[in-house]
């Protein structure tokens, strides 16, 4: 799929392997990082599991133990959770960095930093980040769109990708009226989903019609 999606970009002149990769813990493989990095890209931050097995200063054990004892630093500059940057060597992945962080005050997470670089603990957070505001952003956009699922084999991959592209558009025109000038992307889908209805909206500000079958 990223050969594709890749291929189709550059024929557009825009470069896909600049853009960082993050992932959630169900797509890591070492064969997905070596994939990628054969592709190109050079920044990739996946969330891991549990049951992994990390030997962080000599001392091997899972992933679910490491959360328990590891000592989480207070927010410091461009990390605003509580984190610890650590080296670790995993029997799957070799040598990796990983991010510990506390999402909550009874919940803590990590990352794997999958990139070809060596990266800061706040260069590793800012690109999680994003993430999770996406995730945060399709949520909505399904809920407006009464979308049940996405399949993301075969043409439904492309059917949810346009989907996906055309209510980011959407979304951008929706800015440039006054009524959401001053929201983000973000607040103006969450607006959508509280306040309007699709059908009104856009019959209203793009004059529309508003088909269904």
């Amino acid at each position: 799929m990223l050969s594709r999606l890749k291929a189709a970009f550059a024929s557009e002149g825009i470069d896909l392997t600049t853009l960082p990769l993050t992932m959630d813990s169900w797509f890591v493989s070492q064969p997905l990082r070596e994939r990628l990095h054969r592709l190109g890209f050079t920044k990739i931050i996946i969330a891991g599991k549990s049951n992994y097995t990390f030997t962080i200063a000599g001392t091997k054990q899972d992933a679910s133990q490491w959360k328990k004892e590891l000592v989480l630093h207070d927010a410091t500059w461009g990390i605003d959770v509580s984190s610890c940057r650590v080296q670790a060597h995993s029997p799957t992945f070799g040598a990796i960095t990983l991010f510990f962080f506390q999402k909550s005050t009874t919940r803590s997470y990590y990352l794997m930093n999958f990139s070809q670089v060596s990266m800061r603990g706040t260069e590793i957070w800012h690109i999680w980040k994003q993430h999770h505001v996406i995730e945060c952003f399709w949520k909505i956009l399904k809920s407006i769109f009464h979308i049940r699922s996405m399949q993301l084999q075969g043409d439904g991959l492309y059917t949810a990708l346009l989907i996906k592209v055309l209510a980011y558009v959407l979304a951008i025109r929706l800015q440039a009226h006054r009524t959401f000038s001053k929201l983000t992307i973000t607040q103006i889908m969450r607006n959508l989903s509280r306040d309007h209805d699709l059908k009104t909206l856009l019959t209203e500000h793009f004059h529309l019609p508003f088909l269904t079958t």
